[in-house]
């Protein structure tokens, strides 16, 4: 598995991570159920899979299914926690600054660890008021003090918009963004991911498959396209092909799904930086004429 320095923080991370979402959420249409003894034994097997295989970055929330994700990542942690970089999440909606710590020490217990790589602001759009709140009311505040006491490595946030994730750049306790960009939704690249690579910050997308959206919108629009393997291919390798991610959070729930994902990774290599990539239509026209 390839591997890539994430951002300034200097940890070494799988260009794909394991995403947690999956292991707290009931898929019934695909027998998938975490929360059953069974579910939860594929759900453990998984996750040992994926570090097998070399994916060393794990992400999760304590939203996901009520901490059930943290808890099922925390019975693969018990003995191989050494082997992963571990991040998880936090809320800061009217939360104090003890109201955080004590979540950040719940998720500890549930991912059964001493410590988390990374701890992310689990975040949507941010408003000014919400940028106030988690940088002075608080929430920013209690997560300084327990990366001093090493009960965290890095600090980070999650962002559905990204835009409004850019005036957290002006902190810099915060190392490490996670934003939703992919094939069908590329905002993040005419503003977002060219201020964080000029901050050295970590970069992780989520909706890296676009949650299934662009499969599900095909199957109505271009049925012939209905190769699940190709939409996946293109929009997984869409993401690694941008100089600025360092790492795509892909949710897998059977190892067979690890397997694909990082047979695909393993054997691309990308033939154009989409840092690059023109989206206005007068740099597409440019483009052209230069080729």
């Amino acid at each position: 598995m390839q591997k890539i320095e994430l951002g300034r923080t200097g940890l070494n991370v799988s260009r794909i991570a394991l995403g947690g979402y999956p292991f707290g959420g009931v898929n019934k249409a695909n027998d998938w159920d975490p929360w059953s003894e069974a579910g939860k034994r594929t759900a453990i097997g998984t996750v040992n899979h994926a570090i097998d295989r070399g994916i060393n970055y794990v992400d999760t929330a304590p939203g996901y299914g009520e901490g059930n994700s943290e808890r099922i990542i925390g019975e693969v942690m018990k003995t191989r926690r050494d082997e992963v970089v571990l991040a998880t999440k936090v809320r800061w909606e009217k939360m104090s600054k003890q109201a955080v710590i004590d979540s950040v020490h719940e998720s500890l217990s549930r991912l059964q660890t001493d410590h988390l790589d990374i701890v992310q602001f689990h975040g949507g759009m941010f408003t000014a008021a919400d940028y106030a709140q988690v940088v002075d009311g608080g929430p920013l505040e209690a997560l300084v003090e327990l990366k001093a006491q090493g009960k965290i490595g890095f600090i980070g946030l999650t962002a559905e918009e990204p835009w409004t994730a850019i005036q957290f750049l002006a902190r810099p306790e915060i190392d490490v963004y996670q934003l939703a960009y992919n094939f069908i939704y590329q905002h993040a690249a005419k503003h977002m991911l060219i201020d964080a690579h000029k901050a050295d910050v970590g970069v992780v997308t989520m909706r890296t498959m676009t949650s299934g959206i662009l499969q599900r919108a095909a199957k109505y629009l271009a049925p012939e396209w209905q190769s699940a393997r190709d939409l996946f291919q293109v929009s997984l390798e869409f993401v690694l092909s941008d100089s600025r991610v360092h790492s795509a959070i892909v949710g897998m729930r059977w190892p067979s799904e690890v397997d694909l994902n990082v047979d695909l990774v393993e054997n691309f290599k990308p033939q154009f930086d989409f840092a690059d990539l023109p989206r206005m239509t007068a740099h597409v026209y440019q483009a052209e004429d230069a080729e």
